[in-house]
């Protein structure tokens, strides 16, 4: 599994709730239309966090790079429905950070085999 995280703040203004529901909303669209797998939306908890790091933190959940792929080119064409709900939600945010991870040890992995 590949997990692509993200960190924003919300723009002045945004209620978190708003924000919330739009992501939601984006998320579930994308998973009922197969192009993720799952999603999780975190916020910063007791002001802890790495320095450059937003408030909140999602993190959503790819079989490969191919359904990544995938899901870039339909937010990339812009069309409806997916663009509407795309906005909503990422309109709300500022101070986007990405970063692409993937669960360890993988089946790529050969077990018991170090290089060094």
């Amino acid at each position: 599994m590949d997990i692509y995280h993200g960190w924003c703040d919300l723009k002045e203004g945004v209620g978190d709730m708003e924000f919330a529901e739009a992501f939601t909303t984006y998320m579930e669209k994308l998973k009922a239309d197969g192009f993720i797998e799952g999603y999780r939306l975190t916020r910063r908890k007791l002001g802890l966090g790495g320095e450059g790091l937003g408030e909140f933190h999602f993190m959503i959940e790819v079989e490969g790079l191919a359904q990544l792929d995938e899901a870039f080119g339909l937010v990339a064409s812009r069309a409806a429905p997916v663009e509407g709900i795309h906005f909503a939600a990422n309109s709300l945010i500022r101070n986007v950070r990405f970063a692409l991870y993937r669960d360890f040890p993988d089946p790529g992995r050969v077990q018991g085999e170090e290089l060094f």
